[in-house]
C-alpha cells in the first residue's frame, strides 16, 4: 500500500530542500519586522524583483554547471561584455533594439561555445577555463567601450528590464491582468502537483497525506497571489518578471524531464558511471558550458537595458552571487545535486539579506560579511549532511 507521511517525515525527507524554504521564510520574517513593513511593500517587492533578476537568471545556468560537477568564474565578465556589444549596436551605431539583443545573445553563445570547447574537448578544468574567460572578456568589455562608459539606450530597450504591463484588463487602484496571470498559473501548478501524487501512488511511493497536500497547495497560493497582489499595486507585472518565469519553466523541465538533464544529473554523481551507461559526457559538458554563455547574455541584455548603458565595470562579482545562490539553495559542492527552483530560492535569501539590510542602513562591508558567512554556512550543512549519509 501506497504510505502516507506526516508533517515532520515531509519536512526531514530531503532536509536540503525543504531547509531552504524554512530559512526563506523565517528571513523574510525577520527583516519585514526589522524594517517595519517596508520589505514587503508593493513598491520594494516590485524594486527586488527588478533588482536581481539578473542574478537570478544566472544562477538558471550555474546551477546546471554546478550539477554537472563544474564551475564558472567568468560569468560577471561575461555579463559586462555581452552587455557593451549591445550597446555598441544599439548606441554607437544607431541600430534597433531588437540588433542589439540578437547581437548579445550569439556573443553569448560563442563564448559559451569557445569554455565549452576547452573544458569538454581538451580537458581543461572550467575551473582554470572560466577563470582564463574572466580575465579575456573583461579585457575585451574595456577594449570594446574604449574603457569609458555608453549610455543612454533607446526606450524600447530599456522596457526590457524596466517595463511593465499595466492596464491591460483595467483595474481600479490595480492591475487585474497581474492578478489573471499569477492565478492561471498557480492553477497550472496545482494541477501538476496533483498529477505528480497521482503518479508517485501509481507507483507505490510514499506521499504526504492528502490534507497536508492540500495544506502545502493553499499556502503555496496564498503566498504566490500575496505576491501578485503586491506587484499589482505597484507598477503591475514586469517584462523581465515574464522572462525569468518562462527560463525557470523552461529550465526546471529541462533538468526534470529530459534525456539531457538527466545525463548533467549522472555526470556530476559519477562520471565513470555515466560514460559506462553510454552519456556523450564531452557533449553533454559542451551543452551546458554553452547554455550558461547563452543565460549570461540574457542576464547581461537585462543588466544593460537596468542600467541604461554599459560600463567597463559591469557584473563586477555576479559571478559569486550567482554561485552562493546555487550553493544556498541546495546544490552539492561535489556536483549531481541541485535544483532549479533551490537555486532560485537561494538568490531570493541572497536578495531579502541584501535588500532588508539595505533598507535598515547597514554599512555595505557588514552586508558582505554577512552573505559570506551564510554561504559558508550552507556548504558546511551540505558536508555535514554526506558525513552523516556516509556514517549510516
Amino acid at each position: 500500500m501506497t504510505g502516507t507521511a506526516n508533517l515532520r517525515e515531509l519536512l526531514t525527507r530531503n532536509i536540503r530542500t525543504s531547509g531552504i524554504y524554512i530559512a526563506f521564510v523565517v528571513i523574510v520574517a525577520l527583516f519585514a519586522i526589522l524594517t517595519d513593513g517596508k520589505l514587503l511593500s508593493a513598491g520594494n517587492v516590485t524594486n527586488l524583483v527588478l533588482q536581481y533578476s539578473y542574478i537570478l537568471i544566472l544562477a538558471i545556468g550555474m546551477v546546471m554547471v554546478i550539477i554537472a560537477g563544474h564551475i564558472d568564474l567568468s560569468v560577471g565578465s561575461v555579463v559586462a561584455f555581452t552587455g557593451a556589444v549591445s550597446a555598441v549596436l544599439v548606441i554607437r551605431h544607431g541600430m534597433p533594439w531588437w540588433v542589439g539583443v540578437i547581437g548579445a545573445l550569439v556573443v553569448g553563445a560563442l563564448i559559451g561555445a569557445w569554455q565549452g570547447f576547452w573544458v569538454a574537448f581538451v580537458g581543461i578544468p572550467a575551473f582554470i577555463t572560466t577563470l582564463s574567460g574572466m580575465l579575456l572578456f573583461r579585457g575585451l568589455t574595456w577594449l570594446i567601450l574604449n574603457n569609458i562608459s555608453l549610455s543612454p539606450f533607446t526606450p524600447e530597450y530599456q522596457k526590457i528590464a524596466g517595463g511593465f504591463i499595466n492596464g491591460l484588463f483595467g483595474g481600479n487602484g490595480f492591475d487585474v491582468f497581474t492578478l489573471v496571470v499569477f492565478a492561471i498559473a498557480v492553477a497550472g501548478y496545482c494541477f501538476s502537483a496533483y498529477r505528480t501524487r497521482a503518479a508517485r501512488i501509481a507507483y507505490d511511493q510514499p506521499v504526504e497525506a492528502f490534507p497536508l497536500f492540500i495544506a502545502k497547495l493553499v499556502a503555496v497560493a496564498a503566498i504566490v497571489m500575496w505576491f501578485a497582489w503586491q506587484l499589482a499595486n505597484a507598477r503591475g507585472l514586469p517584462y523581465v518578471l515574464i522572462i525569468l518565469a518562462v527560463l525557470i519553466v523552461v529550465y526546471s523541465l529541462v533538468t526534470q524531464r529530459t534525456v539531457f538533464g538527466r545525463h548533467v544529473y549522472a555526470i556530476g554523481g559519477n562520471l565513470a558511471a555515466a560514460m559506462l551507461s553510454g552519456v556523450k559526457v564531452k557533449w553533454v559538458t559542451f551543452g551546458v558550458m554553452l547554455n550558461m554563455g547563452i543565460l549570461a547574455a540574457v542576464a547581461g541584455v537585462v543588466y544593460s537595458s537596468r542600467s541604461n548603458g554599459a560600463q567597463p565595470a559591469a557584473g563586477n562579482m555576479f559571478e559569486l552571487d550567482a554561485i552562493a545562490a546555487c550553493f544556498i539553495g541546495g546544490a552539492a559542492v561535489t556536483g549531481g545535486v541541485g535544483r532549479v527552483t533551490g537555486a532560485m530560492v537561494g538568490g531570493l535569501v541572497m536578495a531579502t539579506m541584501s535588500n532588508g539590510m539595505s533598507l535598515m542602513g547597514v554599512d555595505q562591508s557588514m552586508v558582505q560579511i554577512v552573505k559570506g558567512l551564510v554561504l559558508l554556512l550552507a556548504v558546511a550543512f551540505d558536508v555535514y549532511n554526506k558525513r552523516r549519509a556516509g556514517a549510516r
